[in-house]
């Protein structure tokens, strides 16, 4: 197999070189390079021979660098080829909830084992093969992030359309004993995967032993595009409440016996079955924040820690900051601080209902731009508008619906302003202050649908 070359860096190793844009790369240290994960593996070494080619005849060329310097290639796509996509059609799954109309992109779904390295996304392993698992062993590729659902083979054939689903649990079994590190998401399903289901699939995953990281569990999100698809029912306060107490049982087997609690439930389960978020310590290094493990008492200490060291406003100022109804009664909390602490400023948190996704969906990452224009328009909003920008996409000022924050800005009258989900970020966008990038952090940025449900 070869790979066509884009662009050569200016000054890189493969300019000095003479490789050219348009060379085909056949292989390096004689081994194919078929995509990204064997070009930065292979690029690694120490001593290199290229085997390129240019205009139908082959050259090399052979090299000596610095272990870990790139070489200065760039190709077509990132990954140098292809997506991979799901091949399942799982009874839960967001993306087939989705109304019509909408960005092609976001109907896309993706299961690369690639993008769960390189960005942290989760695959099925429906869609890999004894190879690729050889290959991830070889390079050890860690960690992978796993989306199990259940460890039931015949289950989850089931919750997944896919009559492989079960067989290809080979596979994480494979991965574990090859020391490769696993993080596991299960979305649960009232009635299905839950219960003695997700005893089950606890039990099972424990024997994976300390390859095993953490276990995320997240509620089924779901839409009122759901015309034909599985008969699923939302979690309730009690249902939840029993979710929560399986896991929060298996977490303190893990603590007691491995010294890390490693299974968590998101904090939509803590908030549909009305309990406190736990403490911070409750979430160790908190391993699935991007699942939205913690994420809310993560944001909380962040926020304190910065109104440590608050200077006030001198001049009165007022903001209104949109929510999702989810998280409203705790965030709401947070913030009393901060209005106590400055009696000059205002802050009005704003719980807005996603009539868009049905009223079933009531997280802040999946607010859309005409649901915020719905419960905003006519209202005091004050000197600003700050959106989080967990409800953009990803480097785009662009809501789900594709509302742009400028269009959101013309309708409601007033400026409108994004901040990065951080408790730093939302302080200073508070404030009115500019905080630096780099402070910031948005796990959800890279998440794929699925994470998000």
């Amino acid at each position: 197999m070869s790979v066509k070359i884009k662009g050569v860096k200016q000054g890189g190793r493969a300019q000095a070189l003479g490789i050219l844009p348009g060379d085909m790369l056949l292989s390096i240290n004689s081994q194919e390079v078929t995509d990204v994960l064997d070009y930065r593996f292979l690029e690694t070494e120490r001593e290199l021979k290229l085997r390129l080619s240019r205009g139908g005849g082959e050259y090399f060329v052979e090299l000596h660098k610095p272990q870990y310097a790139e070489l200065g290639l760039e190709f077509e796509t990132y990954l140098m080829d292809k997506e991979h996509s799901c091949r399942n059609k799982c009874i839960f799954c967001f993306i087939d909830q989705l109304p019509g109309g909408m960005r092609e992109t976001l109907y896309f779904k993706d299961d690369d084992d690639r993008l769960s390295f390189l960005f942290g996304n989760y695959i099925t392993l429906t869609n890999i093969n004894d190879r690729e698992i050889d290959r991830i062993l070889k390079m050890r590729i860690s960690p992978i992030n796993v989306s199990v659902h259940t460890m039931d083979p015949e289950l989850r054939c089931k919750m997944m359309n896919n009559r492989f689903a079960g067989e290809s649990l080979r596979h994480l079994y494979r991965l574990a004993q090859g020391g490769v590190k696993l993080n596991c998401q299960i979305v649960l399903c009232p009635g299905i995967n839950d219960g003695p289901a997700l005893e089950y699939s606890l039990e099972k995953l424990y024997e994976l032993g300390e390859s095993l990281l953490s276990v995320a569990c997240v509620p089924v999100g779901l839409t009122r595009y759901r015309e034909g698809l599985y008969p699923l029912e939302p979690y309730t306060e009690k249902t939840a409440g029993a979710v929560l107490d399986i896991l929060e049982r298996y977490g303190e087997k893990f603590l007691r016996e491995r010294g890390s609690r490693t299974v968590y439930a998101s904090d939509e389960f803590y908030l549909l079955a009305g309990r406190p978020i736990p403490p911070l310590e409750f979430y160790e290094d908190f391993p699935q924040i991007e699942n939205g493990v913690g994420m809310l008492r993560n944001l909380e200490d962040e926020f304190c820690w910065a109104m440590e060291e608050l200077v006030p406003p001198e001049k009165p100022r007022r903001v209104t900051v949109p929510t999702g109804e989810c998280g409203y009664g705790f965030l709401n909390s947070m913030l009393d601080g901060l209005r106590e602490k400055c009696h000059n400023l205002t802050v009005d948190l704003v719980s807005i209902h996603n009539d868009f996704f049905g009223g079933t969906v009531n997280i802040t990452g999946l607010l859309t731009g005409q649901d915020i224009v719905k419960t905003l328009k006519g209202r005091e909003l004050g000197d600003e508008v700050l959106i989080v920008s967990n409800m953009l996409r990803a480097d785009e000022d662009v809501f789900l619906d594709d509302m742009t924050l400028t269009e959101l800005s013309k309708t409601l009258g007033v400026p409108v302003r994004k901040f990065l989900n951080s408790g730093e970020a939302m302080l200073g966008a508070i404030l009115g202050r500019e905080i630096p990038e780099a402070a910031n952090h948005n796990p959800y940025e890279q998440g794929s649908w699925e994470s998000s449900r």
